[in-house]
């Protein structure tokens, strides 16, 4: 999933894009409103966060040139709260609304279910649900089934398989799955990755000795096949 990040505050920029990777969205950003609307014509993004105040082009103008070649969902950003404001950015094309300061975590919330509205979100389905091959996971309860039957997984178990099967045929690498899922300031062995990789093959795979869905690319690390 394809993701445009669109703010004139570089920090804040990039604080989002890091928190959004992590989740295994594919980033792009950019600063003022003219170059998003310039990228969002040939970026084929799903999905575009976009601030309001910006140099150039605006976000309410950006959004409503935006509106006249895609349907692309758009979030709009903003350090103001009134309800006049709200209501300009759903009359000019905007599909949600979030007030600076915000939550990262209430962001990545809204991120998650514009693209499920959207049916985007490939392999998932409108209630949260991934499923490829015989295994399937609902990001929301948090649970995993293989064949239709209940699996347990732990807390970095679920993060790990989530990430893979959100990015089918993505390799990652032993050091950037220990990052995304366990964070950049882990202090642990990198080895706890191949660790919890094969827990999970014995959870998920119908023959953990020869997998079909959690794959390892020699010498680089591990994907999921699509």
């Amino acid at each position: 999933m394809k993701i445009l990040v669109v703010d004139d505050e570089e920090l804040l920029v990039k604080g989002i894009k890091f928190n959004l990777e992590r989740e295994g969205y594919e980033v792009d950003a950019c600063y003022d409103g003219q170059t998003a609307v310039d990228m969002a014509r040939a970026g084929g993004y799903n999905l575009i966060i976009l601030d309001l105040m910006m140099p150039k082009l605006d976000g309410l103008s950006a959004c409503m040139q935006i509106r006249e070649f895609s349907t692309v969902p758009v979030i709009m950003l903003t350090a103001k709260s009134e309800d006049t404001d709200k209501l300009l950015g759903f009359e000019f094309g905007a599909d949600d609304y979030i007030t600076k300061p915000f939550n990262i975590l209430e962001l990545k919330a809204r991120v998650r279910a514009l693209l499920r509205r959207a049916n985007l979100q490939g392999g998932t389905d409108t209630s949260g649900r991934i499923t490829r091959g015989p295994i399937t996971i609902d990001t929301d309860r948090r649970s995993a089934e293989v064949d239709g039957r209940s699996v347990e997984l732990t807390v970095k178990e679920f993060d790990l398989v989530e990430l893979l099967m959100r990015t089918p045929g993505k390799v990652y690498s032993r050091e950037s799955l220990l990052d995304t899922v366990w964070g950049y300031d882990y202090q642990g062995d990198i080895r706890t990755v191949d660790v919890h990789i094969r827990r999970l093959r014995e959870k998920l795979e119908r023959n953990p000795a020869e997998p079909a869905c959690i794959i390892t690319k020699w010498g680089v690390g591990y994907y999921f096949k699509d």
